[in-house]
C-alpha cells in the first residue's frame, strides 16, 4: 500500500481525501483499502521519512497535503524495478507496476515487463507442476465432488496465469515498438 501511496503522490501532492478518492476511482480495480489503512500508511510513510507535509488554502480552509521526498522518490523507484511478489500477491503487484509504468524513464519500462513476466512463468510452472501430481492421483474416497472444484480452482489459477503472461507479453511488445 505504501509503495502505491508513493506512486499516487508522485503524479501529484495530495490530501488524505484525495488518496481515499483516487482508491475509490481508479486503484480500487486492482487493490482495496479502507480509509484507516490509507491513514496508517500515511503515518509509516511520514515516520520513515518518505513523505512530507505542508498546508495549504483551498476555498477557505486549510488542507494538509503529502508529497514524496527524495528519499520516497527513490524508494518507489526501487519497488517499481524489483520483480512483484509471487503467489497470491501477483496479480495486485503486477498491476500495481503497471498503473504507474508511466513514471519511469522509457528506457526501463521493458526491464520491468519482463520482471513481472518472469514472475508470471515462475507460477505458472509451479501450477503446472501441481496440475501434474494432482494428475497421477485420484481423489479419496467420498470427496470426489470436493476434489473436482479444487481442480476447477486451480484450472482457474493456469488460465488467469496463461491469460497475464499473454497480455504483458503482448504489452512488452507494443513497449518495444516506436512510440509504443
Amino acid at each position: 500500500m505504501a509503495h502505491v501511496i508513493l506512486g499516487l503522490l508522485l503524479i501529484a501532492p495530495q490530501s488524505f481525501y484525495d488518496l481515499v478518492k483516487a482508491f475509490e476511482a481508479g486503484i480500487g480495480l486492482f487493490y482495496s483499502a479502507s480509509s484507516g489503512s490509507i491513514k496508517r500508511a500515511l503515518d509509516r510513510l511520514l515516520a520513515q521519512g518518505l513523505i512530507e507535509t505542508d498546508s495549504t488554502e483551498s476555498g477557505g480552509r486549510r488542507r494538509k497535503a503529502y508529497r514524496p521526498t527524495e528519499a520516497g522518490r527513490a524508494e518507489f523507484r526501487a519497488w517499481m524495478t524489483a520483480a512483484p511478489p509471487t503467489g497470491p500477491g501477483l496479480e495486485t503487484g503486477a498491476l500495481a507496476r503497471l498503473y504507474f509504468l508511466g513514471l519511469l524513464e522509457p528506457e526501463e519500462r521493458p526491464r520491468v515487463l519482463r520482471g513481472i513476466e518472469e514472475r508470471i512463468e515462475h507460477g505458472l510452472a509451479a501450477l503446472a507442476d501441481l496440475d501434474e501430481r494432482l494428475n497421477a492421483r485420484s481423489a479419496p474416497e467420498g470427496l470426489h465432488d470436493v476434489f473436482e472444484y479444487q481442480r476447477a480452482t486451480l484450472d482457474y489459477g493456469l488460465a488467469s496465469h496463461r491469460f497475464m503472461l499473454d497480455w504483458f507479453r503482448d504489452r512488452a511488445g507494443r513497449d518495444a515498438l516506436p512510440g509504443g
